[in-house]
């Protein structure tokens, strides 16, 4: 993975809250260093340029909103019904915007889509190499979007053909229990039946962590992550 890597040390706290019966929560929050440096522009972008727009184009690493927050597993009747909830919500999309992509990590299960509009004045070619799903929307220009359905899991590197500095990440997840932190790092995980689970954190500039968690019957379970 691009970027700076760094240790992530994971904290696990019992808390003491009121949950359903034989269910337990698992929430806590992110936290992480002062920004990484952005990236630099292409040189490849000459000013002026009929495929390039004014300005400079660096997005910004290290957020928390990046990270992604999953289990390994979990059981196939919790999945199915967080596969019910998500057929309600919007499709995902990873926008083309201010030549760049927006937002730069999008989680999703297997098997879901993503649209891909093109909200700049300028043609943009959208692709991935990478093994779990190989692409090329080709050059489309401002006001169009085309979609991509992604059948396995792992992670996608996303660029644009015009522009080199463009990169994004798709996370295709086997279920639906994941997240990603608010911008105060808080997040929490839906409801769990107690038992043991593998928990994730995953961002695309530091290495992924994995750690042993317990949920017990008859409390949440507070994770405390420092990158």
């Amino acid at each position: 993975m691009p970027g700076t890597r760094r240790h992530i040390s994971i904290v696990l706290t019992g808390l003491c809250l009121t949950a359903p019966a034989a269910a337990g929560v698992l929430r806590g929050v992110v936290r992480v260093p002062t920004l990484l440096p952005a990236t630099a522009p292409s040189v490849s972008n000459y000013p002026g340029h009929a495929t390039a727009m004014p300005g400079m184009h660096m997005p910004a690493r290290g957020l928390v909103t990046d990270a992604v927050v999953y289990l390994e597993q979990v059981p196939a009747e919790v999945d199915s019904a967080l596969a019910v909830a998500a057929v309600a919500a919007p499709r995902p999309q990873l926008a083309q915007r201010n030549q760049s992509f927006v937002p730069r990590v999008v989680p999703i299960a297997v098997g879901s889509a993503i649209e891909f509009p093109n909200l700049d004045p300028i043609y943009h070619n959208v692709f991935s190499l990478s093994k779990p799903r190989r692409f090329d929307l080709g050059k489309y220009p401002r006001g169009q979007s085309k979609t991509v359905v992604f059948e396995h899991a792992g992670q996608i590197n996303v660029y644009c053909d015009i522009h080199s500095e463009m990169e994004a990440f798709i996370l295709v997840l086997p279920h639906h229990a994941f997240t990603q932190p608010r911008p105060d790092g808080s997040f929490e995980l839906p409801s769990l039946p107690p038992g043991h689970y593998k928990l994730h954190v995953w961002h695309p500039d530091f290495h992924e962590i994995e750690r042993e968690v317990e949920v017990p019957a008859d409390n949440d379970l507070a994770v405390d992550v420092s990158l």
